[in-house]
């Protein structure tokens, strides 16, 4: 049997080939098909146990199925496997929109909330029906014949191009590197990331007999030479290697993801006119919290206001520095993260090096758990002996207070050739009831980027680096802890974008706080955790140049925003135009010309996030008034844990997430905390 289509059991990565992709796809697809067909096709009135719980049945073998070939892509890419994925991401998308557009489909949802036993239903199954409706008029379920076939076109043409986008980021960022043979050249970096640019060099068939150091643009190889690197000449080239991944400036331009930028703002302005919006944006805006492009922009702006003033003082006195200290009269983007870490050093006595020896990683996971177990009355435990498709990766299960297993999650940490850039939660399997009573525990892909172990040394984590771990984790503990049995409203499913944040923000303060860090810190040589000095220079640090990091994540923000609110399909107005426009309003720090930063923004082009980047500030005013209530009650206090895990992570995307909010804080949020936090002084 084709191992993809095992799926009443964890998938069996050593198994999975390039060969079972096309044909799992193709059986799985046409038996839905005709699953479906058969149920529309009954005569008596649809009921939830006849109708939807069927179609529940055919979206989790889906997941299951389709999941792992998706995750492979990402963490496993290869030529082959990304065409086979291509091939298949045109079926599915298909697919997806053959079902929104199914008029018998629709009209027994239809039928059913209209039934007296809707009447009945929870919350969460109304939820389901309700954003079942929804979604078919989100996919032309109303449109005559010939716009549902446009519909469909564009679906198709903008899966393709977001696939592409992504590749092209990836293909990009490994098309370039450079060997150094001068260990003179690297002066200043620490002895970890030379021992890590080291390795790089050993793995390359090309460098494997030569003595010397491959800086590549993967993440962790990036970071350490604009942090620490003494030669300018070198940070500007990395950096404009970075900076101009997947363009037309980049050293290799074949990966120029330009035209696909363009066609994707076009496409999706036209998917929105055909749906009746008046843009993208306002399409977004269709599925979240947020109500109008007006608040959302004005919420930016806000922010912007509130910031700007005090990141142009923080730069000012970085420049300062920089021209005293270090003798760099004008102060360009390739020096910014260089002098930074070095005023740090010198106001703080802190740095990212500094403080690695005392997060090994299997401290900061045995911390990670505790504070999980502590506030949500669950055990973690590793399993061994699961297949994986790396030997990094690991498996975990977590427990609830009777011992019983409720979820588990595999734990990729390491950055490598052919897995793709930055860090994520993914779904491998999804909390479900099966129509004949087994409960099926959910699972969850935790994802990261970060420097792997050098030889026989333990892997040892910078804090953004933990403080990344934890964000993740947060995604999967809504993913991993919720309540929900129906599939479409279980973990993050149904959650709207704009909430999806607030767990793994949440998580995030734990890494700022003396309870938590004395869970997840042990210096590797003397076994001591966190001192109090570090302890307050790492809390101090919290505020560093936080004004400067708010209007670079707002630049984000406003440019998706705006790119999607503001297109004109008459006139496009360029890409690089409109960066530089919302540079001008709201960013401190002005980019080079050749700056290409749009063209490897995957969140956006190539993930969940377009019309949506705004989501990560308008969540992190939930997160972070959320965590007000264990500064008043406790940072670890257990009682509060357990409400957290009731309300926000047990219902999944089965209640509004404002609703969620309130009945956990007790009132609407307020924006205080975020900017304390964030060391804001509120204007």
């Amino acid at each position: 049997m084709n191992p993809l289509l095992q799926t009443d059991q964890l998938p069996n990565f050593e198994a999975f080939h390039v060969e079972h992709i096309v044909p799992a796809v193709e059986t799985l697809l046409s038996e839905n098909l005709a699953e479906i067909e058969a149920l529309v096709s009954i005569k008596e009135a649809p009921t939830w146990k006849s109708f939807v719980e069927p179609l529940e049945q055919l979206s989790n073998r889906l997941e299951r199925a389709w999941g792992p070939v998706g995750h492979l892509d990402a963490v496993k890419n290869s030529d082959e496997w990304h065409q086979a994925y291509s091939d298949c991401l045109e079926k599915i998308t298909d697919f997806y929109t053959q079902m929104g557009q199914h008029q018998g489909l629709f009209k027994k949802f239809q039928q059913i909330a209209e039934s007296a036993e809707f009447e009945q239903y929870s919350l969460a199954q109304k939820k389901v029906v309700e954003n079942a409706l929804r979604d078919f008029r989100l996919s032309g379920i109303d449109l005559p014949k010939d716009k549902q076939s446009e519909y469909k076109v564009l679906s198709q043409q903008l899966s393709q191009l977001g696939s592409q986008f992504g590749n092209n980021v990836l293909k990009s960022t490994q098309a370039w590197s450079k060997f150094i043979e001068n260990e003179e050249i690297l002066a200043g970096l620490p002895d970890s990331a030379m021992g890590l640019l080291a390795q790089l060099a050993t793995q390359k068939e090309a460098y494997q007999n030569k003595k010397g150091w491959l800086v590549t643009l993967d993440f962790p190889s990036y970071l350490a030479v604009m942090t620490h690197a003494d030669n300018r000449d070198l940070r500007e080239e990395v950096y404009q290697a970075f900076a101009t991944r997947a363009s037309e400036m980049a050293q290799d331009p074949q990966y120029d993801n330009s035209e696909n930028i363009e066609k994707i703002l076009k496409l999706r302005h036209e998917k929105a006119q055909l749906l009746g919006f008046e843009h993208y944006a306002e399409l977004s805006l269709a599925t979240k919290m947020a109500d109008t492009p007006e608040q959302v922009i004005g919420f930016l702006r806000d922010l912007a206001k509130k910031s700007k003033p005090q990141a142009e003082k923080e730069l000012a006195t970085l420049t300062a520095f920089a021209q005293k200290e270090l003798g760099i009269d004008t102060l360009q983007p390739w020096d910014v993260t260089y002098a930074s870490e070095k005023f740090k050093n010198a106001t703080l006595s802190l740095s990212q090096e500094k403080l690695r020896p005392y997060f090994p990683v299997t401290k900061v996971l045995e911390g990670l758990f505790t504070i999980t177990e502590t506030l949500f009355e669950v055990s973690v435990k590793e399993k061994q002996g699961v297949s994986v498709w790396h030997d990094d990766v690991r498996y975990f299960e977590i427990m609830d207070a009777a011992g019983q297993k409720v979820a588990a999650f595999y734990l990729d940490l390491y950055a490598r050739e052919n897995k793709r850039g930055g860090a994520w939660m993914d779904s491998a399997i999804s909390r479900w009831r099966h129509p004949e009573g087994a409960l099926q525990s959910p699972v969850a892909y935790l994802v990261c980027n970060f420097t792997p172990p050098i030889g026989d040394q333990p892997a040892c984590l910078t804090h953004d680096e933990v403080t990344t771990l934890f964000h993740e984790f947060g995604h999967g503990l809504h993913h991993m802890l919720t309540e929900m049995e129906n599939f479409d409203v279980s973990g993050i499913n149904g959650v709207p974008w704009d909430a999806v944040e607030l767990p793994s923000q949440f998580m995030e303060n734990f890494c700022w706080e003396r309870e938590g860090i004395d869970q997840m810190t042990a210096h590797i040589e003397t076994g001591d955790v966190l001192p109090d000095d570090l302890f307050e220079a790492l809390q101090q640090s919290r505020g560093f140049q936080s004004a400067m990091m708010m209007v670079r994540q707002l630049e984000f923000g406003l440019f998706d925003f705006l790119a999607h609110a503001t297109y004109n399909p008459i006139a496009p107005q360029p890409v690089l135009e409109l960066v530089n426009q919302v540079r001008q309003e709201v960013a401190v720090i002005m980019p080079p010309d050749y700056n290409r930063f749009a063209q490897s923004f995957s969140h956006i082009f190539a993930g969940g996030y377009a019309a949506g980047y705004f989501s990560y500030k308008w969540a992190e005013v939930l997160s972070a008034d959320a965590f007000s209530l264990f500064e008043e009650e406790g940072i670890l206090n257990p009682e509060i844990g357990v409400k957290f895990k009731n309300t926000i992570l047990a219902a999944g995307g089965s209640v509004h997430p404002m609703t969620l909010f309130k009945a956990f804080r007790g009132r609407e949020p307020e924006i205080d905390a975020l900017l304390r936090h964030s060391g804001i002084k509120a204007a």
